[in-house]
This record gives structure tokens, C-alpha cells and sequence, in this order.
């Protein structure tokens, strides 16, 4: 086994899709996990097509699950080291915080950060041992900026980056490096497959129907400028390639220049630009379109 060790989460679409074969590509060994393993077909179909099928291997994994994290662990322990861990697998969960049930957002937790903590804490002792290692967690500019209607999701985001930024600094002194990829709007199935709008939200009698019907409005005005994926999986690359060594990699349309304007602007500019973008407005009542 002189091939290093990557794993992937959510490997079966997406960001984790592509990512896949570009490590395959650049000879590692991708245990490309998924909750589904019959969803994995496409992904090995390509890796045979790139010529990298037997450097690309199909795992079942469930992250919100114990079981299944215990289990994955006892293939990584035959395998006995991994080299990179991409912790890619998540959804988005929409709806206003007051619509949003307790369980929805604990949901939304499971995945996106409670998931993530599970598979950093069994990949460690082996890059810890090996001294070395790459830790890729991608999360999105959601993580930077608190936009309306997404609170789930916002909110999973906000603590991952947080999560990450003390694991970069505990990992450190081990020549461990952490990474953070923030993408903006990007054409994957996180809004479609992924996407889990609370109903209460989308029913007329909601006092935020009109406010979420306007952000949907937004999203499918802005479909066809969606960035394309590839360009997320070659920062993975980059990475494994030891081209890019930031922490935080925002990318897409429009990321750099929102997150500037947080930066220097004051808040109360900032929310007037995304109320007036979607057509809002403050009354007594509260906002309305």
C-alpha cells in the first residue's frame, strides 16, 4: 500500500462527486462514502471512464449515525492511515426560525456538524500517528453571512466555521493542516434533493409566507449564473497538491465582494441592501413585500 488514504463524505453528487476523481486522479486512494452505496454507481461508471476505477472505492456511511461511524472506523483501521478527510456531506435546511421546529434544526445539526466532528475524531490518531494530514471541511458562505429564510442551514454553517477554526489551531503543532472551502450559489442538489423547506413556511397562513416566497423567487431567478462545481473540486486539488495552504477559500460569483462589504459596511447598509433586493419593507406590522 504505497498509495495514500483519502476519504470523502457525501461522495455520490456534488462537491463530493468531483472532488473523488480528482484525488483518484492524483493517485490517491478515495474511500468515497455515501448513505446509499447503490447511489455510487455514476461515480464509479466515471472513475472508469478517467481510468482511476481501482483507486476509487464505494463505502456505506451515515454520519449522524453511531453505528455506522463505528463500523466505517473498523474499514479505516484495516486500511490503517488516511492522508485527507473531506468532510463534504450536508444539506440545506430552509425556513424562518420561528416556523423551524427544534427537531428540524437539531436535523440540520446531525449532518453538518455533528457529523463532521464524528469523522475528524477517527481520522485523527492516524494522521496524528503518521504526522501528517489534510482536514477539508466544506462549508459556505452561509457560514460568513446570515441570510434570511436559511436559519437551519446558516446556523449549521456558523458553527462549523467555528468548530474549525480551533481544530486549525489545536492541529497545528501535529503538521496537521485544516481547511475551510466556502462556496457560494453553485449548481449541486444541496436546493433541490437536498433542500428541506419547513411547510409551516410555505403555507399562506404563514406570517413569513411572502418574505419565503420572495427568497425562492430570488434562487430560481438566479439558477442560470450558478457556478460550476468543478471549480470547488480543484480547490480540493490545490490542497492535496499543497497550492493552496489558507484557511478560509471563499469562492464564487459575488462571495468576495459580500463578504468585503460585511466587512466595512455598517449592518444596518447590509440589511437594507438584502431587504430592498427581495422587495421588503419594515412596518409596525412587521416586514411585508
Amino acid at each position: 500500500m504505497n498509495y495514500k488514504i483519502a476519504v470523502v463524505t457525501g461522495a455520490n453528487s456534488g462537491f463530493g462527486f468531483l472532488s473523488t476523481l480528482e484525488l483518484a486522479q492524483l493517485g490517491y486512494k478515495v474511500i468515497a462514502s455515501m448513505r446509499d452505496p447503490h447511489k455510487g454507481s455514476a461515480l464509479l461508471q466515471r472513475a472508469e471512464e478517467l481510468k482511476v476505477r481501482d483507486l476509487v472505492e464505494v463505502h456505506p456511511l451515515d454520519v449522524t449515525s453511531e453505528a455506522s461511524i463505528k463500523e466505517f472506523s473498523t474499514a479505516l483501521n484495516d486500511l490503517g492511515k488516511v492522508h485527507i478527510l473531506l468532510n463534504n456531506a450536508g444539506f440545506a435546511g430552509a425556513g424562518f426560525a420561528e416556523d423551524v421546529t427544534i427537531d428540524e434544526f437539531r436535523e440540520q445539526f446531525e449532518t453538518n456538524v455533528f457529523g463532521v466532528m464524528r469523522m475528524t475524531q477517527i481520522v485523527l490518531p492516524y494522521m496524528r500517528k503518521q504526522g501528517e494530514g489534510k482536514i477539508i471541511n466544506m462549508s459556505s458562505i452561509s457560514g460568513r453571512f446570515g441570510f434570511p429564510g436559511l436559519s437551519p442551514y446558516v446556523s449549521s454553517k456558523h458553527a462549523l466555521e467555528g468548530y474549525t477554526e480551533s481544530l486549525r489551531l489545536e492541529l497545528k503543532p501535529f503538521s496537521i493542516s485544516v481547511h475551510l472551502i466556502e462556496p457560494g450559489s453553485y449548481q449541486t442538489n444541496i436546493w433541490t434533493s437536498g433542500k428541506k423547506v419547513t411547510p409551516l413556511s410555505m403555507q399562506e397562513n404563514s406570517p413569513y409566507f411572502r418574505y419565503m416566497e420572495a427568497i425562492n423567487s430570488e434562487i430560481q431567478a438566479g439558477a442560470d449564473t450558478l457556478g460550476d462545481p468543478r471549480e470547488v473540486a480543484s480547490i480540493v486539488r490545490e490542497i492535496a497538491l499543497n497550492k493552496k495552504k489558507s484557511f478560509r477559500i471563499p469562492i464564487g460569483k459575488g462571495v468576495r465582494l459580500t463578504l468585503l462589504l460585511k466587512a466595512v459596511l455598517p449592518w444596518s447598509i447590509m440589511e437594507n441592501i438584502i431587504l430592498k433586493k427581495l422587495g421588503m419593507k419594515e412596518t409596525k406590522e412587521g416586514r411585508t413585500l
